[in-house]
């Protein structure tokens, strides 16, 4: 597992950003889903499948991150299961993958159903029991968000349907389709909705290639001026940053050291700056001696050879000298 997705799944699977994710995804920036109703779930998941010699066929696939959420809004609860995808880099064939994690969810729920249908025997008719599922069993709905932590614009699908060639419009109908749910921080045109300092990863993901647009929003957002340590290590990491974090501070003052990052580097280049100057006045400073040895070399009768040997220099540079 690479950093960038170890970083991602340890700082997404926080409830509380996890649910200002949610929330900024599927309500709008409302507060519907509450960190504390938020409920770890197995990443992993395994569908059993019989081939067709019979055999029994496993598939397995690891989520990034899984929740059970429970929502209580416009005077309702729900049960609904979240899962999470981060992609550091464009994935072109997503809406497969996605759909992949999707159907094996409800395909665990099915079988969970079928077996608690077998151990308690409670079938009423040969439909249900060859289904393992009866007309009032439900499943859970199942929602998978994509984060994309990259800093170019997404040009992948966004869902099944854009992977396709040339299809007769008339087969479209009876195709089903499949959307991806993503989140991509430079579509982003309004950040206030955010409650938790994912607000701040995802604004500079968005002018990571513009300095100067970098520059203004951390001079105009008060925010950054208290970012937790977390958020500024995956600032570093998926911007491409380097803002010095003080291990001992669990919260650090992005404006100051955006700007003592740029003074260091502009200190850095004027000290760059003067050595090569100091260097370059040095060759100058040899070349000029060596003109000068070598016309006192030339006025004695020595050859070209000898001189260019003598000043350290290729024989064309020497007669070069000489003739002018």
């Amino acid at each position: 597992m690479s950093a960038k997705d170890s970083m991602a799944k340890e700082y997404f699977a926080d409830n509380a950003r996890f649910a200002d994710l949610c929330n900024n995804i599927l309500y709008g920036g409302r507060e519907v889903i509450l960190p504390e109703n938020l409920k770890e779930r197995d990443t992993t998941e395994v569908l059993t499948a019989l081939g067709l010699d019979k055999k029994t066929i496993a598939m397995q696939k690891l989520r990034d991150i899984f929740k059970n959420a429970s929502i209580k809004y416009t005077g309702k609860s729900y049960v609904v299961l979240i899962g999470v995808e981060n992609q550091s880099d464009i994935h072109y064939a997503i809406p497969v993958k996605n759909m992949f994690y999707d159907v094996m969810a409800y395909g665990n729920q099915v079988k969970e159903t079928a077996k608690k249908h077998r151990r308690e025997k409670d079938t009423a008719t040969s439909d249900e029991f060859l289904s393992g599922f009866t007309k009032e069993d439900k499943l859970i709905p199942v929602i998978t968000i994509t984060v994309y932590l990259g800093t170019k614009e997404w040009d992948g699908p966004r869902k099944l349907s854009d992977m396709f060639g040339d299809v007769d419009e008339e087969l479209l109908p009876f195709i089903p389709d499949y959307r991806i749910n993503l989140l991509a921080p430079r579509e982003i045109t309004d950040f206030t909705g955010f409650r938790t300092s994912i607000r701040q990863l995802f604004e500079v993901l968005k002018n990571a290639n513009d300095k100067e647009k970098m520059q203004e929003v951390l001079q105009n957002d008060e925010k950054f001026s208290r970012v937790d340590r977390e958020t500024v290590k995956a600032i570093n990491l998926f911007a491409g940053t380097d803002i010095d974090i003080d291990e001992k501070e669990e919260v650090i003052d992005m404006c100051k050291a955006w700007e003592e990052q740029k003074n260091e580097g502009r200190e850095l280049g004027r000290e760059e700056g003067r050595k090569e100057g100091r260097e370059e006045g040095r060759e100058e400073g040899r070349i000029r001696q060596a003109k000068v040895t070598a016309l006192k070399l030339q006025k004695k009768g020595h050859s070209i050879e000898d001189i260019a040997e003598c000043v350290d220099f290729d024989e064309e540079t020497v007669k070069k000298w000489l003739v002018s």
